[in-house]
C-alpha cells in the first residue's frame, strides 16, 4: 500500500513543474543576470561564458543593503574572481527589481550594438519562471532564451521546497507574482 501511495502525484507537483524548469542550451549573444546576492548566479554565468556558450555575460542589479554596493559590482567581482575577462562582463547596476533588470539590460545591450537573438537566462531555480516571463515581455518577441537555473544559498529545489515553511514562502510567493506582474500582459500575448 506504501509503494502505491508514492506514485500519486503530490496536489502541488503542477506548481512544482511550472516554478522550477531548465531547458537545453544553445550558443547564445549574450547570459543575463536578473540580479542577486547569491554567487552562484555569476557561478553559473562564469561556467556557461567557459564553454563558449556567449561571449558576454550582462549582471543586472543596482544597491542592495544587503552588499553594501550594488548586485551589479558584487556579480562582476565574483565573475572576475572566476577569471572571466573585465570586457566580457557588461554593466548594468541601476536596476531595483525584475522588470527593471529586463529593461535596463536591454537598453545597455541597444546601447553596446548588441541585437541578441538567442540569451540565456542564469536564474535562481524557484525564479526561472517570473524571470523568463519578465524578459519576454521587455525584450522583443524574436529573442529566444535558455534557461539555466542555479540553487542558491537558501538550497531551495523542485525536490524539497515543499518540506520547509520558508521555502514554502519563497516559492508561493513567486508564484504569487507571476500572477499579479503577468495577468495583463495575457491579452496581448494571445494577439500574436
Amino acid at each position: 500500500m506504501l509503494e502505491r501511495m508514492n506514485l500519486v502525484p503530490n496536489p502541488f507537483d503542477c506548481i512544482t513543474e511550472f516554478m522550477f524548469f531548465e531547458t537545453d542550451m544553445q550558443p547564445s549573444d549574450v547570459i543575463l543576470i536578473p540580479g542577486g546576492s547569491h554567487p552562484q548566479l555569476m557561478e553559473r554565468a562564469a561556467e556557461l561564458y567557459r564553454q563558449g556558450l556567449a561571449p558576454y555575460i550582462l549582471p543586472s542589479g543596482g544597491s542592495n543593503p544587503k552588499l553594501q554596493s550594488t548586485e551589479w559590482a558584487f556579480l562582476r567581482e565574483v565573475g572576475l574572481a572566476l577569471g572571466i575577462p573585465d570586457s566580457a562582463i557588461l554593466k548594468e547596476d541601476q536596476a531595483k527589481n525584475t522588470f527593471e533588470n529586463a529593461r535596463y539590460s536591454w537598453e545597455v545591450l541597444q546601447r553596446q550594438g548588441i541585437r541578441p537573438r538567442k540569451a540565456i537566462l542564469a536564474c535562481k531555480s524557484y525564479h526561472a519562471r517570473r524571470a523568463l516571463l519578465t524578459y519576454q515581455v521587455e525584450f522583443p518577441t524574436d529573442v529566444a532564451f535558455y534557461i539555466s537555473p542555479v540553487t542558491d544559498k537558501t538550497q531551495t529545489t523542485k525536490d524539497n521546497w515543499f518540506l520547509d515553511e520558508s521555502k514554502i514562502h519563497d516559492v508561493m510567493s513567486e508564484l504569487t507574482k507571476v500572477g499579479q506582474y503577468f495577468k495583463h500582459h495575457i491579452p496581448n500575448w494571445a494577439k500574436r
